[in-house]
């Protein structure tokens, strides 16, 4: 009789890799402990981690980190995928945004509605953060931390010393570039790499057309939207930027710009607000090395990114260690801990303000005005599902690199994107329901 495990494997092989045959699974990992497949690899980063790590360890069960480097978990969910697809999957996984249906549809994801239940999760979460861990009604993820993806990170010392302040707005920052790049530094650093570009870019999105034009471009995939004038401006707004960073701007990490910052090699970094974990775990201080604002536009909005955790099914041997986890992640004294680490804030509605740094206050309010101030970012699987995220990435990274592309190629490119994506979706609908 075939298991209900190498069933769902089954499904998946056919969903991500065509006719694939199934293969047994491997021997069961002891109950008491759990691996962690997830791509938490900075300093800061592991140390958030060590937090879930040693509340877990306090109920008995064993962490077993299996880190996966590559900014945006691009890495983790390639290694995933093939993992899963050889019946090697790890017991939890950092699955975020909506790879967390495409997961769940496939049957693949433990449901572990009694720990919501038990923990008044309707009630305590951001309505935002509950519709984001649910599939179909049930729970299927443990939310842990919201991030502020429009945060300007400056070098305070250096602004101050030039009689300058973080630009609300990028007129603003148009007006003082001229100085800093005179005074010696980088006025916005800023790497190469497609999903750093599409961050950048979906900032600047947000600051023309506000949370409304961000969902119609990057969720809806709206044709009408791509001809909207703040677009150009947009596109516009991403070829100018690039003659106030480096002369060759090249691919590097996040962790890089973070440290250009810190020693005021640059000026500012327009990145998620882990870049704040990680400057305060390298010992920068707050309002004294480094100081973060919303992205310029953007002081209304929250372009927003949660990280999650999800349980695979399995053969369900673990499911008492998976449901502890969950449980622990949403519990107040690891919400204040972990998010103070990761640079994150609480998902909680109830959580305690005074823990907070004025940056996290800052983002925790304009997160809970609600949806109408809120933007699912495009570059970290918030809005769109990975194939869509992808080639749209991939476009938006195009015209970064190609200074001859002009916004109506641009236009024209995603439009026709926009078209296929389209088309793909009906197909996959009527192969589903003929």
């Amino acid at each position: 009789m075939l298991r209900l495990v190498d069933f769902k494997r089954c499904a998946l092989a056919a969903l991500l890799a065509g006719l694939i045959p199934c293969v047994p699974a491997q021997t069961a990992t002891p109950p008491e402990t759990l691996q962690v497949l997830h791509w938490w690899t900075s300093a800061s980063e592991r140390k958030a981690a060590n937090v879930l790590a040693s509340r877990l360890a306090e109920e008995g069960v064993t962490w077993q980190d299996a880190a996966i480097p590559g900014g945006a978990g691009l890495g983790a969910g390639k290694v995933l995928r093939s993992r899963v697809l050889a019946g090697q999957a790890p017991e939890v996984t950092q699955i975020i945004g909506e790879s967390i249906k495409e997961w769940a549809g496939i049957g693949l994801l433990l449901e572990f509605d009694n720990v919501a239940v038990a923990g008044r999760w309707a009630q305590v979460l951001s309505p935002t953060v509950y519709a984001l861990v649910q599939h179909r009604g049930h729970v299927v993820a443990a939310p842990l931390g919201v991030h502020r993806i429009n945060t300007l990170f400056y070098n305070r010392p250096l602004l101050e010393r030039l009689g300058l302040k973080p630009p609300a707005n990028w007129a603003e920052f148009a007006a003082m570039a001229p100085r800093l790049k005179a005074a010696g530094a980088v006025p916005l650093a800023q790497s190469a790499e497609p999903w750093q570009v599409a961050t950048l870019f979906e900032n600047l999105v947000l600051a023309e057309g506000g949370p409304a034009l961000h969902r119609e471009l990057f969720v809806r995939q709206s044709e009408a939207a791509l001809a909207d004038k703040r677009l150009v401006l947009a596109l516009q707004r991403l070829r100018t930027l690039k003659a106030w960073m480096s002369p060759t701007v090249q691919e590097r990490p996040w962790t890089d710009l973070v440290r250009q910052v810190q020693r005021g090699e640059a000026a500012m970094l327009v990145m998620g607000d882990w870049a704040k974990g990680e400057l305060l775990e390298s010992g920068a201080v707050i309002d004294g090395g480094f100081g973060c604002a919303p992205a310029p536009g953007t002081a209304s909005y929250h372009l927003y990114s949660v990280d999650t955790l999800t349980m695979f099914a399995s053969d369900y041997t673990h499911t008492d260690a998976q449901q502890k986890l969950a449980r622990i992640a949403v519990q107040p004294a690891v919400q204040a801990e972990y998010n103070a680490v990761k640079g994150s804030v609480s998902v909680r509605r109830d959580a305690d303000l005074s823990k907070m740094d004025a940056c996290a206050r800052d983002s925790w309010t304009a997160f809970m005005q609600g949806a109408a101030q809120q933007a699912p970012s495009l570059a970290h699987r918030m809005a769109t599902d990975e194939t869509r995220k992808d080639v749209i990435v991939a476009e938006i990274h195009r015209y970064f690199l190609d200074d001859k592309a002009t916004p109506a190629d641009a236009q024209q490119r995603l439009g026709a994107i926009f078209r296929a994506l389209r088309l793909r979706g009906g197909q996959k609908a009527a192969a589903i329901n003929p």
